[in-house]
């Protein structure tokens, strides 16, 4: 499978993982549309945290990790 973004083609492996991550908002809109969602305000905020937690950590947080952390950029 590959996504196509900006006439560039992105390869993803046998799961539909990016191989090479790309996870600017534009390839997020795309990924988003393939699996047939329209993001919301919510979803952008965990694409946001997630992108933070990445960026500062060099990966993404366990799934303990991210509730908790979930839990202070959403609304209750």
């Amino acid at each position: 499978m590959t996504y196509t973004v900006h006439g560039r083609e992105l390869e993803t492996d046998a799961e539909g993982y990016l191989l090479e991550p790309d996870y600017s908002d534009e390839v997020v809109h795309v990924i988003a549309a393939a699996d047939g969602l329209t993001l919301t305000e919510d979803h952008w905020k965990v694409v946001r945290y997630l992108r933070d937690e990445y960026r500062e950590q060099g990966h993404t947080p366990n799934f303990r990790a991210m509730l908790k952390g979930l839990s202070d950029v959403l609304p209750g």
